[in-house]
């Protein structure tokens, strides 16, 4: 990974719990923290999850992310990315996998008091992490209620936190519904301004009308349907500095499709420093 440009890679907690439970494992860390700063790829940000608004697992989720920052802080990691999604909560609101018309969890199905109670739980965690140097982000994911610019952009409002910030993860955009809600290139010129990491992947929408469902096949980024081009552009004209964190190929030799991703990002900041 390090040979291909990497400057690190991005970790779940649950690499750090043990026994199934919330209790993290020092010992853990400690190995794994030595194992990737010796070989030159650190950890530069922990990903948790989960809604935070629902009165059956928010103080869980809103633990889990406690426990990211805790764990963030003895990596030396600088972001702990969150997305606030999670499985329906009755059988009745289950609409299935993404792709579908409707999309459990979302934004459309929140209320202003979801999102009130979602903010309040990110301002305060935000403080505890900013009390230790990291960023939280809130992943623009499927399934959330943070699932694209406007809603997300709501929730910053409403935290009010110089701590908690955006990841414009527009693969998740794209892969949300049969059709996108917004344009890619809407929403990330509403959030780069916003942003402190950025989810980088990109997939191919094969749409069954018959169905009235997409399906979505991952791919290296310059052969998706996201146009990574102008993208970038927008993040670096907004002055964004962070980390652009490619989510990589699932199938196949996974290397050498990430190598093509990396080298695809780079040039394209090539010419824009020209």
């Amino acid at each position: 990974m390090r040979d291909i440009g990497f400057d690190g890679i991005e970790l779940g907690l649950d690499n750090f719990l043990s026994n199934g439970g919330l209790d993290v494992d020092a010992s853990r860390v400690n190995e794994v923290k030595n194992r990737l700063d010796d070989n030159g790829t650190p950890c530069v940000a922990i990903r948790a999850g989960g809604a935070l608004c629902y009165p059956q697992t928010a103080a869980h989720n809103r633990k889990r992310l406690e426990k990211s920052v805790e764990v963030a802080s003895e990596l030396g990691a600088e972001v702990v990315n969150t997305a606030l999604s999670g499985p329906p909560q009755n059988r009745m609101l289950d609409t299935g996998p993404s792709g579908a018309a409707e999309s459990h969890g979302s934004s459309q199905m929140a209320s202003q008091e979801d999102f009130i109670r979602t903010a309040k739980a990110l301002r305060e965690v935000g403080a505890m992490a900013g009390d230790n140097g990291i960023d939280i982000t809130i992943e623009v994911h499927q399934h959330s209620i943070a699932d694209n610019s406007w809603s997300t952009l709501h929730l910053l409002e409403l935290a009010d936190s110089p701590f908690v910030h955006a990841n414009p993860d527009l693969g998740n955009v794209l892969w949300n519904y049969v059709e996108p809600e917004e344009t890619m290139e809407q929403c990330i010129t509403a959030l780069a301004a916003h942003s402190k990491y950025w989810h980088c992947k990109s997939l191919n929408r094969v749409h069954v009308p018959e169905l009235d469902h997409s399906y979505y096949v991952r791919v290296p980024l310059p052969d998706g349907d996201i146009d990574y081009r102008f993208a970038i552009s927008a993040m670096v004209e907004a002055g964004y500095d962070g980390y652009l964190a490619i989510e990589g190929a699932n199938t196949g030799d996974q290397l050498y499709k990430d190598r093509r991703s990396v080298n695809y990002v780079r040039g394209i900041l090539a010419e824009l420093e020209a």
